[in-house]
């Protein structure tokens, strides 16, 4: 999965730290990052190719010795041989250490961009200095970070494997997926797998079993695999506003491998392979 990076190492410790030209600089713009990508091969901009008086540069965290740094304000980003590309390129982008703080870096870019004002009273936030938070200083109120629990449900009937197609809208993926979902408040993931499973194609699902966890930063989302069986009546009633496609497979007849980058992928290889729980 994409953020498999060993042995490198991802370490999110935020103190405030000045940048020197070395480091590495992540720079967004409407779900779009500033990169040179060509043959797969991706790189940002050091912080000395962009180093302007007045650029707003908050330190994000390091991988390994190499540290990443986030522009926060809008300067002039024309830079030669960086072009715009939008952030789904990640998904593929080699190597993928760098794929991962760019996926990352996305999520913490948009966190900032959403917490400029306070939420609670509208003035201007201040970022703190000793952890990774926005305070105001008018009435107090404190923002972290925001992660949203969700699901990845393989549903099961035998050797067989629900896979669905979202409804057409834009930034969806087309693809082959999984039942997914947020987890609402007062829910437990189980519980979450089970409402979720009900509303997208209308069925009762047993021997709910956790698999893995990954974070997925396109969504803000800390994504938690769950593989479980049919109970019951196997015959899909599909949530068309949801989804475009529910269908069943056979292990030997799903369309695709796993692409190495996603839980959801993961979980359909890991079945297709006659996994994961025996008996």
């Amino acid at each position: 999965m994409i953020q498999e990076i060993a042995p490198m190492k991802y370490n999110n410790h935020y103190e405030e730290q000045s940048p020197s030209p070395d480091d590495w600089l992540l720079i967004y713009r409407a779900g779009e990052i500033l990169c040179r990508y060509e043959e797969n091969e991706l790189s940002f901009p050091k912080v000395s190719e962009l180093w302007q008086t007045g650029a707003d540069i908050t330190y994000l965290f390091s991988i390994d010795r190499e540290r990443f740094f986030l522009l926060r304000n809008e300067v002039s980003t024309e830079l030669p041989g960086y072009g715009w590309q939008k952030a789904s390129i990640l998904r593929r982008a080699r190597p993928q250490y760098r794929a991962f703080a760019g996926e990352t870096g996305m999520q913490l870019a948009d966190w900032y961009r959403s917490n400029r004002y306070c939420g609670r009273c509208g003035k201007k936030m201040t970022p703190d200095h000793r952890e990774r938070m926005m305070h105001c200083e008018s009435c107090g109120y404190m923002a972290y970070p925001k992660i949203c629990p969700g699901v990845i449900v393989a549903v099961t009937d035998g050797d067989r494997i629900l896979l669905t197609k979202y409804a057409p809208n834009p930034g969806r993926t087309a693809n082959y997926a999984l039942v997914a979902g947020f987890t609402e408040i007062g829910e437990t993931l189980e519980e979450t797998v089970q409402r979720e499973v009900m509303e997208e194609v209308g069925l009762k699902v047993k021997n709910i079993r956790y698999y893995k966890n990954q974070p997925w930063s396109f969504t803000s989302t800390l994504l938690c695999g769950f593989f479980c069986e049919v109970d019951g009546d196997a015959s899909i009633r599909l949530d068309t506003e949801e989804l475009s496609v529910g269908e069943w497979f056979r292990r030997d007849e799903i369309p695709f491998e796993d692409d190495g980058v996603s839980l959801t992928r993961e979980m359909i290889g890991v079945f297709k392979a006659g996994g994961p729980f025996p008996g």
